[in-house]
């Protein structure tokens, strides 16, 4: 598999919340449930997990591992759902995966690397400034962060500087990685360019949905407005440029239309 460049799009189940935790000062009370998505690169180079949805343990007692946030985000999920389980359905050998993506360490995005130990030769890649952020978050972004998923010994980080926006991970041109803050001190996004079906921005939680996109809302949960709109610019222009389709983060209206694995994109 890993010698064909695809991209593959998963879902780790729903999470349950309210239109205000998505789109800021909407929809006030009224109930919303988005989709959870993460990513699979099969590449000549070794595989890429992007993020990984929820953690497993989600799917056995979301309360005990999500602590109080389940009160506003809660995850909707069955054991099959998880990443691991996904990927081996799949008939993908975890030991073929080279690099866990994060493209930040919110608990909705840890589920690879809450499962490392499955991974056996990968590396775990988030920014710096995300790494530091999330081992002392401020006090209305703490419950995002789930330190059983990755604040544990022996995890093979790298981690990239800010000097390495568009951060091209194997050399040529397939993935690249860029800065996007604004949800997250350390967010970054991910373009994938692909052979037959070009660039795919994955914009991530950097816009959660095509409202975000579009300029009509902000997000429901953020560190600075300010860089948010800034990084939605900076995308736009990426987009443009490349010709991109584009994925946004927990879209529940646009992400039905993209291909489910094991359906890809190659």
């Amino acid at each position: 598999m890993s010698d064909d460049i695809r991209l593959y799009m998963f879902q780790c189940g729903t999470l349950k919340c309210h239109v205000e935790n998505i789109k800021m000062n909407q929809g006030l009370g009224e109930e919303y449930e988005i989709p959870v998505p993460w990513f699979l690169l099969t590449h000549p180079g070794g595989n890429v997990v992007i993020d990984g949805g929820n953690a497993a343990e989600c799917a056995v007692d979301a309360k005990k591992h999500w602590d109080g946030i389940w009160e506003v985000y809660w995850p909707t999920m069955t054991a099959e759902e998880a990443c691991v389980p996904q990927l081996e359905k799949l008939g993908v050998d975890l030991s073929s995966v080279k690099y866990i993506v994060q493209s930040h360490l919110h608990l909705d995005h840890t589920g690879a690397v809450a499962a490392l130990d499955s991974f056996a030769n990968a590396e775990v890649i988030a920014t710096r400034a995300e790494y530091e952020y999330s081992r002392a978050p401020d006090w209305f972004a703490a419950a995002g962060y789930i330190d059983a998923d990755f604040i544990k010994p022996g995890v093979p980080w790298q981690l990239l500087e800010t000097t390495d926006d568009g951060y091209d991970l194997f050399g040529d041109g397939v993935l690249k990685l860029w800065q996007t803050p604004g949800h997250a001190p350390g967010h970054q996004s991910i373009e994938v360019t692909l052979p037959n079906s070009g660039s795919v921005l994955l914009t991530v939680d950097a816009a959660y949905t095509t409202d975000h996109w579009n300029e009509k809302a902000l997000p429901g949960f953020l560190a600075s407005a300010v860089d948010a709109v800034r990084s939605v610019r900076k995308l736009r222009r990426i987009a443009e440029r490349s010709g991109s389709t584009v994925v946004t983060g927990h879209d529940p209206d646009a992400w039905p239309q993209f291909k489910q694995a094991p359906e890809f994109y190659d």
